[in-house]
C-alpha cells in the first residue's frame, strides 16, 4: 500500500472533510449515518482485545511466577503501556500526513488492527514471561496505532451539534468492551490460546468491515506537510500555558484513568486476597460482578451525552461522573465483601459510562489546531495510556509497602476526586 501521492482517480464518494454539511436541527445528516451507526462497534474493539488479554494476562502471570505476581504483573502491565502511550502520537503525526486513495485514517486502522491480532496470537503462545511482555506490548501498540486514527474521526467529520452524541455511542462502546473482555475472557480459563486467537479474529474482521462500511476521502490532492523529526519530538507536547483548557483536560483525564486502572490492573489479586476467594472463584465471579454492571453503564451514558447536547454543558457530568468513579472506587474499604466489591464496580462503571460519553465531545471541542487532530488526540490518550504504566506501579507499591491491599482504595479515592476537580477551570467549554 503506498502512501504518496498518486494520479489516479478515486472511485471513493465520501466528499472531504471541509465540505460535510453542518446540519440543521437534531437529525444526523445521511452522509454520516453510517459512521454514528457503526462507530460504537468499532469503539469497542480495541477494549475488547486489550481488556481480554489483561484478564489472560493476569493468569499466565500468576501461573507462571506464583508468588512474585504482583510485581512481575506490574512489570509487564507497564512496559506495555508504555508501547501504548509512545504509539498513538506518532502513528497521529503519520496519519495528519498520510495522503492515499482510501485517505488518512483508515491505513493506519488496518494496520494497526493486523499488529494487534497478531500480538494476540503470540501471547497465547507465550512460554515464559519475556515473550508474553514483548507480545503485550506489541498487542498495545498495534491496537493504540489503530485506536488513534479512529478517535480522529470524531472531530474530523462529526459537526459539534452532534458530537455528544456521537461521543454517547463511542462512549458506550469503550467501555462496554472494557467491561465485556474479562467476560469473554472467562469462557476461555482453561483454553488461553483458543480464547486469544477467537478474539484476534472477530477484531480484525470487525475494522476490515468497518473500513468497507465507512469509507475515507481520498486526500492525495490535498497538500502534503513535510516530515521532519521536531514533527515526531512536538508528538508528545501540548503547551500548557498557550493552550490551559487541554492541559486541565489531559490532567483530569489521566487521574481519572489512573484511579481506575489502579484497580482493575489487579481486579483478579483483589478479590483473591483481599476479599478472600480462590483463584477458581475469582475467575468466575469477577466477570460476572463486570456483567452486572452493564445496565448501569447503558443507562448513563444514553443519558449523559444526548443530555450533555441539549443543555450545551459538559463539564457538570463529567464532574458528577468523576466524583462517582471516586466514590464508588472507596467502597470495599468499608464493606471488604463480595458484595462491596459489586456494589463498588457497578457504581464506578455507572460513572465511567457517564464520563466516556461526554469526556470526548468536551476534549473535541478544545484541540489545539485543526490541522492537528491525529497528533492532539494522540497527546490526549496519552492520558488513558500513561495511567497503565503508572498506575500499576504505584498500586504495587501501595500493596506490597502496606503488606495487603486494603491502604489501595482510599488512595485511588482521592486521584479520582482531583481528577473530578480539574474539570472546573476549563474556560473554552461549559
Amino acid at each position: 500500500m503506498s502512501l504518496q501521492p498518486e494520479t489516479v482517480p478515486s472511485s471513493e464518494t465520501v466528499p472531504p472533510v471541509d465540505t460535510v454539511p453542518v446540519a440543521v436541527g437534531r437529525r444526523v445528516p445521511s452522509d454520516l449515518r453510517r459512521l454514528f451507526y457503526s462507530s460504537p462497534w468499532m469503539a469497542a474493539v480495541a477494549p475488547v482485545a486489550t481488556s481480554t488479554a489483561a484478564y489472560f494476562l493476569a493468569i499466565q502471570v500468576q501461573l507462571l511466577e506464583g508468588n512474585a505476581k504482583v510485581g512481575s504483573l506490574a512489570v509487564v502491565n507497564a512496559l506495555a503501556s508504555a508501547a501504548a502511550m509512545l504509539t498513538q502520537p506518532i502513528v497521529g503525526v503519520l496519519s495528519d500526513r498520510t495522503r492515499s486513495r482510501f485517505g488518512a485514517r483508515r491505513p493506519w486502522m488496518l494496520i494497526g488492527a493486523v499488529i494487534g491480532a497478531v500480538a494476540l496470537v503470540t501471547a497465547g503462545l507465550s512460554p515464559n514471561l519475556a515473550v508474553l511482555t514483548v507480545a503485550a506490548m506489541a498487542l498495545q501498540f498495534g491496537f493504540n496505532a489503530f485506536q488513534g486514527p479512529f478517535s480522529a474521526l470524531m472531530p474530523d467529520r462529526v459537526p459539534e451539534r452532534f458530537r455528544g452524541r456521537y461521543a454517547t455511542g463511542t462512549g458506550l462502546g469503550i467501555i462496554l468492551g472494557a467491561v465485556l473482555g474479562p467476560v469473554v475472557g472467562s469462557l476461555f480459563v482453561d483454553r488461553l490460546l483458543v480464547g486469544y486467537t477467537a478474539v484476534a479474529g472477530i477484531a480484525l474482521l470487525a475494522v476490515v468491515v468497518f473500513l468497507l462500511l465507512v469509507p475515507e476521502a481520498d486526500n492525495r490532492s490535498e497538500p502534503r506537510r513535510p516530515f521532519a523529526p521536531r514533527a515526531f519530538i512536538a508528538a508528545f507536547w501540548v503547551n500548557p500555558v498557550k493552550y490551559p483548557d487541554f492541559f486541565w483536560g489531559f490532567l483530569g483525564r489521566i487521574l481519572l484513568f489512573g484511579s481506575y486502572a489502579m484497580l482493575n490492573t489487579y481486579s483478579l489479586y483483589l478479590a483473591q486476597d483481599y476479599i478472600g476467594l480462590s483463584l477458581a472463584e475469582a475467575t468466575r465471579i469477577v466477570p460476572m460482578i463486570m456483567l452486572v454492571s452493564l445496565p448501569g453503564i447503558i443507562i448513563a451514558a444514553a443519558v449523559a451525552g444526548p443530555l450533555s447536547d441539549r443543555m450545551g454543558r459538559r463539564k457538570p457530568i463529567v464532574l458528577v461522573s468523576g466524583l462517582a468513579i471516586a466514590l464508588g472506587a472507596v467502597i470495599p474499604f468499608a464493606v471488604p465483601t463480595v458484595i462491596g466489591l459489586t456494589v463498588s464496580t457497578i457504581v464506578v462503571a455507572a460513572g465511567f459510562g457517564a464520563y466516556a460519553a461526554v469526556d470526548q465531545a468536551l476534549m473535541s471541542s478544545v484541540l489545539p489546531n485543526p490541522e492537528d487532530h491525529g497528533k492532539d488526540l494522540g497527546v490526549l490518550n496519552i492520558a488513558a495510556s500513561l495511567p497503565y504504566t503508572i498506575a500499576p506501579v504505584i498500586a504495587g507499591g501501595v500493596v506490597l509497602a502496606t503488606g495487603g491491599y486494603a491502604a489501595l482504595y482510599p488512595v485511588v479515592g482521592v486521584v479520582g476526586i482531583i481528577g473530578a476537580l480539574a474539570v472546573l477551570p476549563i474556560r473554552g467549554v461549559r
